[in-house]
């Protein structure tokens, strides 16, 4: 295990290749988003930068990183969430709380109160378990987003479904803007 290695740049090179462009590493994912690590260490040994990451670093960076993004089953690695590949990844259904919370931009809320929250170039959408984390997410979009609150309950009710991509990231096909409201504070 090397102690020069820079893991959150690490957790983005091994994000882009599981989520985004596994063809450019010569990965085959399975179904359910697994690649063997060997081949994944084959990959990233190719370049400079981190032909000297081993097994170890691997669980290490998933160890550190705070978002939880990636995790590895026996000799298998794979992302949690947020992929933009073609092939669709097998997600097992979850009933998850009874709220969950999406950050966004304001000026994206019109086509959400009248189309639903959709994953645009991702395969899901995601939600958050907590406000703060939905804050952060929103923040990507604009500096002070707007917060929805989804009832997962009546969602599900209707034929929503939900899937667990971490602790803190709850995934669905979509949701139907009758499930959704702006959070206001009280």
């Amino acid at each position: 295990m090397s102690n020069e290695i820079n893991y959150t740049k690490l957790s983005k090179e091994v994000s882009y290749a599981l989520r985004h462009a596994p063809w450019e590493y010569e990965l085959e994912l399975d179904k359910n988003g697994w690649v063997p690590i060997d081949q994944l260490l084959q990959a990233l040994h190719q370049s400079t930068e981190w032909q000297n990451v081993e097994f170890d670093d691997l669980k290490e960076m998933i160890e550190k990183s705070e978002k939880k993004r990636h995790e590895i089953k026996e000799d298998s690695i794979r992302a949690l969430y947020g992929h933009s590949v073609p092939m669709k990844i097998v997600k097992e259904e979850a009933n998850p709380p009874k709220i969950l919370y999406h950050g966004t931009a304001h000026n994206l809320l019109s086509e959400i109160e009248k189309n639903g929250l959709s994953p645009m170039s991702r395969q899901y959408v995601h939600l958050s378990e907590d406000i703060e984390t939905a804050i952060l997410v929103g923040k990507r979009k604009e500096k002070n987003p707007i917060i929805l609150v989804i009832n997962t309950e009546n969602a599900r009710a209707k034929g929503t479904k939900f899937y667990l991509g971490n602790e803190k990231v709850w995934l669905a096909d979509s949701i139907p803007s009758e499930f959704i409201e702006v959070f206001t504070q009280k």
